[in-house]
């Protein structure tokens, strides 16, 4: 439990009667203030306090076996979140009861120690809310690397599409990779796609003609990727990133018998999927609100993953000193955490050199003349038009009777409506539907080298799993062996 110096012993006592009635209370964590603390840093005679303790007499007083001390309140946010997650390590406790208040504790802190407890599997209680890990499955066959994010259109699908093409190269000896994707959009059974066999326009206009959300992101994983696809859906995501309802689950014995050398779950949205993974790599855009990626819950994701790749790290997203900001924000989370800055390129996934071409996106409207450019440069073709208007399906329909007009090619990210409405009126138009990929280009740090190292570290670790097979990864519920 959290308790603070702001608050007189005595209440406190009578506090932790009632909840010694709900808990065995383990532990204590002292988060700071003295203004009701009499005494100071006196210790009672006869105490076994923890090293580093000042308040042992406290401690006494509570009737408390351990009392820690962590002070949120300052600037080493690192240091923190690691006292706290060792204080319930050590304890092997599976709740963080917070007693705290402000002064001491304010939201910004008891944000981290939300996060710090869910790090550790362990549920944060305080008087009006709970918030509790997700409970994760885990696999037994093969590694499974995370790809999990901190909002919507951040480059979570782009990211996991580039290194499930890389490492499946890598791995393909040994059976590639598969990916799970869950998707706002997904199929209600675990629905298995073949990239390899070369998915493309009439395949997704035969499952949205079907019904189904053909633009969703196994879709564009499997399509733009070229590598075996499981498409999962889930609804509603929760602070932690649980999913409301999902059916990943139901996958993971097609995950299992797949034959992939290693398994990549790809978050949606800022779920994070169901599955402890072996790696996990959080992406993030920078111009999202910095608190959304260093602060609040995605200081959990943070603590959840091995690496953090930056998406965007160019205006109109965000400034050279916005990045900036946000990286050591995030180093500052974690240090040692693997940060790596990237901007997307269009990478149409058939050749448009020459072509009268209408571009159809999700990007924002001042990233058109960037994309417009990048697609002259790069590709070799004659712009006509560059709509940002994908997901907006009322403003889409005059920008594609437009397209009609002026292009020979539409080409189209697979998202939204590029199905059942851009691709559509390809067909009818008669004109040659492209695919385009978001491929993420480094500004900074080595892309490929961390996905690689990543996918030996998921391998590594899975191998030491395999020998010892732990209950937990902390104090908290045990994972799901599948």
């Amino acid at each position: 439990m959290v308790i603070d110096g702001e608050h007189y012993p005595p209440v406190v006592a009578a506090a932790l009667e009632g909840l010694r009635r709900r808990f065995e209370v383990v532990a204590g964590i002292f988060a700071g203030g003295r203004e009701k603390l009499r005494g100071g840093s006196a210790a009672a005679p006869g105490l076994e306090a923890a090293p580093g303790a000042p308040l042992e007499g406290l401690a006494r007083e509570l009737g408390l076996p351990w009392l820690a001390t962590v002070e949120p309140g300052g600037d080493d946010v690192a240091a923190v979140l690691d006292g706290v997650r060792a204080t319930l390590r050590e304890a092997r406790a599976d709740a963080l009861v917070d007693l705290s208040d402000e002064p001491v504790i304010g939201y910004r802190e008891r944000f981290l120690l939300m996060s710090a407890a869910l790090a550790e599997g362990a549920r944060y209680v305080a008087a009006d809310t709970e918030v509790r890990p997700q409970r994760f499955a885990r696999l037994g066959a093969i590694p499974a690397l995370g790809v999990i994010g901190t909002g919507k259109r951040v480059g979570k699908t782009a990211l996991s599409g580039w290194l499930a093409r890389r490492l499946d190269g890598r791995l393909a000896a040994r059976g590639g990779v598969v990916v799970v994707a869950m998707g706002r959009g997904g199929p209600p059974g675990p629905e298995l796609l073949f990239g390899a066999d070369g998915l493309g326009a009439a395949e997704l206009l035969a499952a949205s003609r079907d019904g189904r959300h053909a633009a969703s992101d196994c879709y564009e994983d499997a399509v733009l990727a070229g590598v075996t696809t499981i498409g999962c859906r889930r609804c509603g995501g929760g602070l932690a990133g649980a999913p409301y309802d999902d059916n990943v689950r139901e996958a993971l014995p097609l995950v299992e018998s797949s034959g992939a050398a290693l398994a990549v779950f790809e978050g949606s949205g800022a779920v994070v999927p169901p599955v402890r993974c072996d790696a996990t790599i959080c992406v993030a855009g920078a111009g999202q609100p910095l608190e959304y990626v260093a602060g609040h819950l995605g200081t959990y994701r943070l603590l959840l993953s091995d690496a953090l790749v930056l998406t965007q790290c160019e205006p109109p997203f965000a400034t050279a000193d916005e990045v900036a900001a946000l990286a050591a924000a995030a180093a500052a989370v974690k240090p040692g955490l693997r940060i790596v800055q990237t901007v997307c390129r269009p990478r149409p996934a058939e050749p448009i050199r020459g072509r009268k071409v209408a571009f159809f996106t999700t990007a924002p409207e001042g990233a058109v003349p960037r994309l417009a450019q990048a697609l002259a440069d790069d590709q070799g073709a004659d712009v006509v038009l560059v709509s940002t208007s994908l997901a907006d399906r009322a403003r889409l329909a005059p920008d594609v009777a437009r397209a009609a007009r002026d292009a020979d090619v539409f080409l189209t990210e697979i998202k939204a409506a590029a199905v059942d409405v851009v691709a559509e009126a390809a067909a009818a138009a008669g004109r040659e539907l492209v695919f385009c990929d978001n491929e993420p280009v480094a500004r900074e740090g080595d892309l490929g080298g961390v996905v690689d190292e990543l996918e030996r570290l998921a391998e590594a670790r899975f191998a030491a799993r395999a020998r010892c097979r732990p209950a937990s990864s902390g104090g908290g519920r045990p994972d799901e062996e599948v």
